[in-house]
C-alpha cells in the first residue's frame, strides 16, 4: 500500500519512517526544497533517536522516498497523512494556515476515494473544517467518492 506522510518534521518524518519499516511503500512530502534535497541526499534535517539508520535502511529498500510534488504524492497515495506545523496564535490558538492550505491541495490533486488521517496538533473540530476545505475545492469530476468520503468522515465525527 502506498502512503503519504505531508510535513518532513518530528512528526511526519517519524511517521513516514516508522510506517516503510513496517513494509509499507511511503513518500514524505515537504515544500521545504532543503529538507528535500537533504533528505534525497542521505542526510536527516531533524534529531531523533535511532531514525536516520532506519531512513537509510528503508530508502535502500525502495520504500521510502522525499519529494516537494504533493499533487504526485496525493494522486499515488491510498492514505494520507497531514502532518504539518500548526504553531499558536498570539492570544495561544493553533494557526491552521499550513493544514487548511495542504487540504485544499489534497482535493485538487485527489483522483480516487483516500483515507485522510490528521496527525497535526489540531484544535476540536479541526476534522469538520478540513471537511469543508476538501468539499469546497474537490474537483467536480470526483464528486461521487469525495461525497461518500464526507459522509464518513460525518460518521467518524460523531463517533468521536
Amino acid at each position: 500500500m502506498k502512503i503519504c506522510t505531508i510535513g518532513t518534521g518530528y512528526v511526519g518524518l517519524v511517521t513516514g519512517t516508522c510506517l516503510s519499516d513496517f513494509g509499507l511503500d511511503v513518500v514524505c512530502v515537504d515544500k521545504d526544497n532543503k529538507k528535500i534535497e537533504c533528505l534525497n541526499s542521505g542526510g536527516v534535517p531533524i534529531y531523533e533517536p535511532n531514525l536516520e539508520p532506519l531512513i537509510k535502511k528503508n530508502v535502500s529498500a525502495g520504500r521510502l522516498t522525499f519529494t516537494t510534488d504533493l499533487e504526485k504524492a496525493v494522486k499515488q497515495s491510498k492514505v494520507i497523512f497531514i502532518a504539518v506545523g500548526t504553531p499558536p496564535n498570539h492570544d495561544g490558538s493553533a494557526n491552521l494556515e499550513q493544514i487548511k492550505n495542504v487540504a485544499q491541495q489534497i482535493a485538487t490533486s485527489m483522483n480516487e476515494y483516500k483515507v485522510i488521517v490528521i496527525k497535526s496538533t489540531v484544535p476540536i473540530g479541526t476534522a469538520t473544517k478540513i471537511k469543508e476545505i476538501i468539499n469546497q475545492n474537490v474537483i467536480a469530476k470526483h464528486y461521487d467518492f469525495v461525497k461518500h468520503f464526507l459522509n464518513t468522515l460525518d460518521v467518524l465525527i460523531d463517533v468521536l
